[in-house]
């Protein structure tokens, strides 16, 4: 496989390369504006909740439909997306996806029952799974300098994850002074902006792809990752007893593998119809082991960042405000290191890169576990974990997303894209329905320990109230603390996992940075 720009044939053809060429830094500028949106808009509702809840007072499963309705339907879209805009024109998916989002947050803003804020979310995820892969295929496509598109993936890595980070934190401050209407609202006027720039500055591309649609290869893929997701989600929520999880990750396996198999065929070609997803693409041993090094990563990544904040403000007593404003080292070690990672990729071979950021990750990870066997824990042990593994999480995952999309055909980047960006949500839920399920156990089987969680703890101190309420939450505070360090740590030995396949089946010959591969 080859990064290498294709030729070009006639004037009008090299005149409209050179007009986006001369514009390319603005227009990285335009996505990665509209990134960070998106990746604020997956946090900020934390901030929200309460707030949320409150006004319209629904009920229990009306609570659970509200934050999982954008994950499920950004899953289950992504990978019709990405072969979407493959077909298309991933400028039009695009500008498509910025207007749904931005109508589905006006509908947010407006909504006066729950089940109006479970529609407008799910809808915020149909605009998100047009946009996310969107963004990278258009990427690939304006910079055609294998360095500068290494740079350009790099502040894409970097601002979805600063925008994660932020979104707690402008939330907070948005939401104590408007409302949790305000969370929704701050998405209008940026999307709004984005499809009037857009149509404007942003140049068109597809792949020619002959054949019909696959329709029957949409219900498999939008089945199976609807029923993944939810499984995973429902085992972080109600554990591994719960009959549902099994039933649902079951489906998942079997819808899953039949699509896998129709792809399988359908890529052999002669039956007249267009796969949505080159699944052969997990033939090249760069793409599997950057897909293995993202999930594996995010699963450490998404359980340490879940149970750090559960830990903010249950254990700590800080508001949602103060725990945002104290996470705030990873992601701000994750903006540097990724900026600097296409520096490191030019210069040592993407194995050593990738393994080494991988091992700086479970190490920053580990460390809170190792410090607590000295003594209590306290934040600065815990500011030192978050910037060291959020530095190491910089340099493997942009290392990772660099060569998966450097080593795929640009007739496919729609669907490599929409791998990459399933890889961290379901690397991101699967470390917090598995290692957060982990922290849980542990908790429970702690003397200190009440209820089943460090929140139904807090619950209850509350309505004790006086010394009896704080020796309460004292004692839950100090369970969670030694249950939330082993959980972490296990994540770090999954990262450290990673590193050793990174090291171990990474080709020698895999260079982005220099079109060679």
């Amino acid at each position: 496989m080859s990064t290498r720009t294709p030729r070009t044939t006639g004037t009008a053809v090299t005149e409209e390369q050179r007009r986006v060429h001369d514009r390319r830094w603005v227009i990285l500028a335009i996505l990665c504006g509209s990134l960070l949106l998106i990746g604020m808009d997956t946090t900020i509702l934390n901030v929200a909740f309460p707030s949320l809840v409150d006004d319209l007072q629904p009920s229990a499963v009306e609570q659970l439909w509200i934050v999982d309705a954008y994950a499920l339907a950004l899953a289950g879209l992504l990978v019709t997306a990405g072969a979407l805009g493959d077909r298309l024109g991933r400028r039009r998916l695009l500008l498509t996806g910025f207007a749904v989002f931005a109508a589905a947050s006006l509908a947010a803003v407006f909504a006066t029952a729950a089940w109006q804020v479970i529609a407008a979310r799910a809808f915020l995820g149909v605009g998100g799974a047009a946009i996310m892969p969107a963004t990278l295929s258009l990427l690939r496509h304006v910079f055609t300098d294998a360095r500068e598109r290494a740079f350009a993936y790099a502040v894409w890595t970097a601002v979805i994850g600063g925008g994660m980070a932020l979104g707690p934190v402008v939330g907070g401050l948005l939401v104590v002074r408007q409302g949790w209407h305000s969370a929704f609202l701050l998405n209008v006027p940026v999307a709004l902006a984005v499809v009037v720039l857009g149509r404007w500055l942003l140049p068109e591309s597809r792949a020619p792809l002959p054949g019909r649609w696959d329709w029957p290869g949409v219900a498999q893929s939008v089945t199976g990752m609807v029923a993944l997701v939810a499984g995973i989600k429902l085992l972080g929520e109600h554990g591994p007893g719960a009959p549902a999880v099994w039933a649902l990750l079951l489906a998942a396996a079997v819808t899953l593998t039949v699509f896998t198999r129709r792809q399988l065929r359908l890529g052999q070609g002669g039956t007249g119809v267009r796969p949505l997803l080159a699944v052969r693409l997990f033939g090249d041993l760069a793409f599997t082991v950057a897909v293995a090094a993202i999930v594996l990563a995010m699963v450490a990544l998404g359980a340490a960042m879940y149970l750090v904040t559960q830990w903010f403000q249950y254990a700590q007593g800080y508001s949602p405000l103060e725990a945002g404003i104290r996470l705030l080292p990873m992601p701000v070690a994750l903006i540097v290191s990724s900026a600097v990672t296409p520096r490191l990729m030019h210069a040592w071979a993407v194995r050593h890169v990738l393994g080494c950021g991988l091992v700086l990750t479970s190490a920053g990870l580990a460390l809170p576990w190792v410090l607590q066997q000295a003594g209590p824990l306290g934040y600065p042990a815990v500011a030192a974990s978050l910037a060291a593994s959020g530095l190491g999480a910089g340099v493997a995952t942009t290392t990772a997303s660099v060569t998966l999309m450097a080593v795929t055909p640009r007739e496919h980047v729609g669907g490599a894209a929409a791998i990459d960006e399933t890889s961290y949500e379901l690397g991101t839920a699967l470390g917090v329905a598995v290692l957060g399920s982990l922290a849980a156990a542990l908790y429970r089987g702690h003397p200190g320990a009440t209820g089943d969680s460090i929140g139904d703890a807090a619950h209850r101190a509350g309505e004790l109230a006086g010394p009896a309420g704080q020796r309460l939450l004292a004692d839950a505070a100090e369970a969670f603390t030694r249950a939330m360090t082993p959980a972490i740590a296990a994540g770090a030995a999954l990262t450290l996992l990673a590193a050793a396949v990174a090291w171990r089946w990474t080709p020698r010959d895999v260079r982005p940075t220099s079109g060679a591969h």
